[in-house]
């Protein structure tokens, strides 16, 4: 049994990294970008108007000043400002060569026909500068990006239509055990519906990653053994469900090690979650996750999804936030790390939610997020601060 500190590791150095391929701006979104994308002009590419108004001289202000054009949006000016005159701008369009200031409609006085007065010096120049958003030649998005709606936006604005992005990790998803049925059937005695599966497939695919079912494999070693070696077809991870601890019927460790599979780790000291196991097989890398719902769902958010993303190049940042418990908690056991689900309440304090153990999902669904006890540690003080592990 290793500490979880050291699990994250080793799954860590042990990522695949995918290929490259390049998509269409509808595509991108969720997938990360493989390389550095430049500039390829100057955002805004000239001196624009940031308000619809009056572009003029500051000198002439205050005063009274002729009208001697109109410039839309998308039209370059055809006459330059002078001595007491303006032109009207719309909002984006370009600044008239002489006009050093842009003056807002509401600010204005009409002075007559094609006249306007403006009765002070204004506090902003209300101008974009050329280049000033960005750069021509510099580097907008950076590789490892995790693509979302306004990356997209600097995508389309810098022309980059088919951005190239790390290739979608494929995995496998295995669960194992007589007494599972799919949920479309109704369990018989001492048979549960298989809920695993689908909670992971559905984690995978939260990572952008494609998953493959290939449904639930019997309490025997050649059963379990057939579906590992489809796995590894096109796949560069399988997951699997029950199996993996020391019970009679748990083959997955002896059948991985007939494989030829390096076994990385085979329990790790973390509550719930101590029979997870990883392995490594040629081009291929292996978990074997606890079959009680919860510990699977825990596992898979700790070492798998931040092992997919490293994968596909993205350092993931686990989403968290620092508040202070609402309660006392206490455990009676502290020689493994702890998960524990909680929720936030209205006051922004952190609440345990209600939970009987590994087997029990439905406390997940109460949950905000999770924070964690260390080893050797049974308590938390009410108002102490700790991080919130959201999910």
């Amino acid at each position: 049994m290793i500490p979880f500190e050291e699990a994250v590791r080793i799954v860590r150095e042990s990522s695949l990294p995918t290929g490259q391929e390049a998509v269409t701006l509808p595509e991108a979104d969720g997938r990360v970008l493989a390389v550095d994308v430049r500039a390829d002009m100057d955002m805004p590419p000239f001196d624009k108007s940031a308000v619809d108004g009056f572009a003029c001289r500051m000198e002439d202000l205050p005063g009274v000043l002729n009208v001697i054009e109109t410039v839309a949006a998308g039209q370059w000016p055809g006459k330059k400002t002078g001595p007491s005159t303006c032109i009207r701008i719309m909002t984006g369009a370009p600044m008239p060569e002489g006009a050093d200031v842009v003056i807002q409609v509401e600010d204005i006085i009409p002075a007559g026909d094609e006249k306007i007065e403006v009765p002070r010096v204004p506090r902003k120049i209300n101008i974009c500068r050329k280049a000033e958003d960005i750069r021509n030649g510099t580097v907008v998005l950076f590789r490892g990006t995790l693509l979302d709606p306004q990356h997209i936006a600097v995508l389309a604005t810098l022309g980059e239509t088919h951005p190239m992005v790390a290739q979608r990790v494929r995995v496998a998803i295995i669960s194992t055990g007589d007494e599972l049925v799919e949920p479309d059937r109704k369990p018989g005695q001492s048979q549960i519906r298989n809920s695993n599966a689908w909670q992971l497939i559905a984690q995978v695919q939260r990572c952008g990653a494609i998953s493959q079912y290939l449904g639930i494999a019997a309490d025997a070693a050649e059963d379990i053994r057939k579906s590992i070696l489809k796995a590894r077809e096109g796949n560069r991870i399988i997951l699997m469900t029950g199996g993996v601890s020391m019970g009679d019927f748990d083959h997955v460790p002896d059948i991985l090690n007939d494989l030829k599979a390096e076994i990385l780790f085979n329990s790790i000291a973390v509550q719930p979650g101590k029979p997870t196991l990883f392995a490594r097989l040629p081009g291929c890398l292996v978990f074997g996750l606890p079959g009680n719902p919860v510990s699977s769902f825990i596992q898979f958010e700790m070492l798998v999804k931040p092992l997919i993303y490293n994968m596909m190049g993205h350092e993931y940042n686990v989403p968290s936030v620092w508040l202070p418990m609402a309660e006392e908690y206490r455990r009676k056991f502290a020689d493994r790390m702890a998960w524990i689900p909680v929720r936030i309440d209205e006051e922004g304090r952190v609440v345990t939610v209600e939970y009987h153990g590994s087997a029990h999902i439905n406390s997940l669904t109460e949950a905000d997020g999770l924070i964690s006890l260390p080893v050797g540690r049974k308590t938390l003080e009410k108002g102490e601060r700790v991080h919130v592990r959201q999910i």
